[in-house]
């Protein structure tokens, strides 16, 4: 059987350079060595490279290959695990695509669209069973009115940037005093923010992949932050957060759930692996939608690998079916 060569790439451009790196280097450890030969490439906004015994060595963009001792090396796949841009919002999918490699990913469009938290609301509205915060999006451009903010929605609310990812730039704030601080903080890290009010409840995250052809939900995860809200510090930090997995839910809410995220997956035309985060509102229990991420973390204790052990499948085979499920 002829090894794959895989390109694994990692970085990006954003606040969340360091986690890439981390979930890739899980996902080098995972992959089936006898099947997959892994290089794993490092993007930032200068150049893409491949390391090797301290030594770097550039990637030709004209046909994403790698040249090493005389020899050039051609990708069979493309394992994108930069968060942020440019590989979650589609610029790397539409580079794979003119180049003719397959990626593990949602594609370009999708990938576009879920990283605007704004749209991907838009567009998931009217699932059964689906709510969302309300919320407003300003753009950096425009004036802000605290005082109109104050008065549309109710405290407490949630200031983030639309198009970013592992909490980075967010602030809850409990009052029109604490909104101009946060909104400046949220527009450092994008052009566009999402201010929403406030859902109390239990919250969650799902993985859902199409495996063999099928899709399927994985167990879900609840977490329980002992900060205020699950923000950067809480994600990364060890012992700031507890994680369930498998979570506490009946049989027939975890059957609920699933009906609901395969709904979305379909709705936004979902590719490979993503994570679908939420909030069972306190008494109710109704589904609030907080967001999607196509290309989430895969370190070692992250929560997608937490979901596939407790399906009972081993991450490596996980990792085998996305890739080959794609070629």
């Amino acid at each position: 059987m002829k090894t794959i060569n895989v390109a694994l790439l990692a970085g990006g451009f954003t606040g969340e350079y360091e986690v890439s790196i981390n979930s890739a280097k899980n996902i080098a450890a995972s992959l089936d060595a006898s099947k997959y030969k892994v290089y794993t490439i490092l993007i930032n906004r200068h150049n893409w490279v491949y390391e090797i015994d301290g030594k770097a060595t550039d990637i030709d963009k004209n046909d994403f290959s790698l040249t090493l001792n005389g020899e050039k090396i051609k990708f069979d796949f493309a394992f994108i695990t930069v968060h942020g841009t440019p590989g979650e919002d589609g610029k790397l999918q539409s580079y794979f695509d003119l180049v003719g490699i397959p990626y593990n990913t949602c594609d370009a469009t999708t990938s576009a669209i879920t990283m605007n938290k704004a749209y991907t609301k838009a567009i998931v509205n009217g699932i059964h069973g689906l709510h969302a915060a309300k919320s407003i999006q300003l753009h950096q451009r425009d004036e802000h009115d605290t005082a109109t903010i104050a008065s549309t929605l109710k405290f407490p609310l949630f200031i983030k940037p639309n198009n970013g990812g592992s909490s980075v730039g967010m602030s809850k704030v409990y009052n029109v005093g604490g909104l101009h601080e946060a909104i400046e903080k949220a527009f450092k890290e994008d052009s566009q923010i999402l201010i929403e009010e406030f859902i109390k409840g239990r919250e969650f995250s799902i993985g859902i992949a199409r495996l063999n052809g099928k899709i399927t939900v994985l167990p879900a995860t609840e977490i329980i932050s002992s900060k205020d809200f699950f923000d950067y510090e809480a994600k990364y930090t060890p012992g700031v957060s507890e994680e369930i997995t498998p979570a506490d839910l009946p049989a027939e809410k975890n059957h609920e759930i699933a009906e609901i995220v395969t709904q979305i997956y379909l709705r936004l035309n979902c590719r490979g692996m993503v994570r679908v985060d939420f909030i069972l509102l306190e008494g109710t229990q109704e589904f609030y939608f907080i967001e999607v991420n196509t290309t989430p973390g895969q370190s070692a204790n992250s929560l997608i690998p937490q979901q596939v052990r407790a399906a009972g499948m081993s991450v490596s085979d996980f990792y085998g079916t996305l890739i080959e499920g794609t070629m």
